[in-house]
């Protein structure tokens, strides 16, 4: 949605300095592509390169941000959070996609659904049986409500994703495609030389302002809940087993992996690819970096690498002394060869 500099600069909290208050801004680019008639933003002094022959009409920087050569048609957005401003300015000029209120035709709603105020509801999306969902959602094309499952307000559901019976759901959640919420844990116990199915017979809670990626899947709890805590971010591949407990505003990176029985505290970021076994919890504001396995607990605040993980410090410095290994062996081997010499000598 084009819009004046002027209009994008109030809108956004920031100040113009230099450029045409009149330009008209079509969209948003990064800063070594944007062109005419375009936005960017300058947040990292590594990227300062490319402001010089940068032909965008506008940049968002931070009031403390020290620029040596903008272009003369280039206007900068001066800003207290330039990465907010600049956030803002993308939903500006590229919004969402509106979509109608209604509930199409070839869309099923089994019987005693309870549907709020203005929602959307898809062609041959199922809503299932005393399901009930909150006002202004929207339950995209083919996407499976279960039964006695609750969607809250301001929801978005995509297509083909997938939400088992019973399941709670607050307000604004976004669950992306291919997303299963509540298939069974995984339990079984081993008998007679085959393994029996232990019942999973608990449920998902997703609280407010959650996020769900594509193709991720989080499963019910064996008796009692699998609950995921207020805005927490849950990225595309990512498996949450039975009877975790995710705390609020906690961030899992694509193809993380969680065991049952966890307890990720508040705050806490996993990285991508990090595995977590069973019955370990991950402390308040703890970062496990990428492609970890942590098979024991991790305290707050703390940053843990490798497998098994550890203290990063520690982690880096044995990865350094692996490398050297090579040279080490190389060393010995000369040494050895030497001894070897002398000893013959003697004899």
């Amino acid at each position: 949605m084009p819009i004046t500099l002027k209009d994008l600069a109030d809108r956004c909290n920031a100040k113009i300095e230099g450029g045409d208050p009149s330009t008209i801004i079509s969209s948003a680019a990064d800063i070594t592509t944007a062109k005419n008639t375009q936005v960017t933003q300058l947040t990292n002094k590594k990227y300062a390169q490319y402001i010089k022959n940068s032909t965008a009409s506008a940049c968002f920087i931070a009031e403390d941000f020290v620029v040596d050569s903008t272009p003369k048609s280039m206007a900068l957005l001066i800003s207290a959070d330039p990465e907010i401003s600049f956030i803002k300015a993308v939903e500006l000029l590229h919004p969402e996609r509106n979509y109608q209120r209604s509930i199409a035709s070839q869309a099923v709603l089994e019987a005693n659904v309870t549907l709020g105020n203005n929602l959307y509801i898809g062609p041959y999306a199922i809503i299932g049986e005393n399901a009930r969902i909150g006002d202004n959602s929207e339950i995209l094309s083919g996407a499976y409500i279960g039964k006695n499952t609750k969607v809250g307000k301001n929801c978005r559901i995509y297509p083909y994703a997938v939400i088992y019976d019973n399941v709670s759901i607050g307000d604004n959640v976004i669950i992306h495609s291919g997303a299963i919420i509540g298939a069974d844990g995984f339990g079984y116990k081993f008998r007679d030389h085959r393994h029996i199915k232990v019942p999973q017979v608990g449920n998902v809670i997703i609280e407010d302002n959650v996020e769900i990626g594509a193709n991720s899947c989080i499963d019910r709890g064996a008796l009692g809940d699998t609950v995921i805590g207020t805005g927490s971010k849950i990225d595309n591949l990512v498996q949450i087993g039975h009877n975790n407990k995710i705390g609020n505003h906690v961030i899992m990176c694509g193809q993380v992996g969680v065991s049952g029985s966890c307890h990720i505290e508040d705050y806490a970021v996993l990285a991508g690819s990090a595995g977590i076994a069973d019955h370990v919890t991950i402390g308040q504001g703890a970062v496990v970096m990428a492609r970890s396995g942590v098979a024991g607990n991790i305290s707050a605040g703390t940053h843990v690498f490798g497998s098994p993980a550890k203290d990063k410090r520690t982690a880096y410095k044995e990865q350094v002394a692996i490398s050297k290994l090579p040279e080490l062996l190389k060393k010995v081997k000369q040494l050895e060869e030497k001894i070897n010499a002398l000893e013959k000598r003697e004899d």
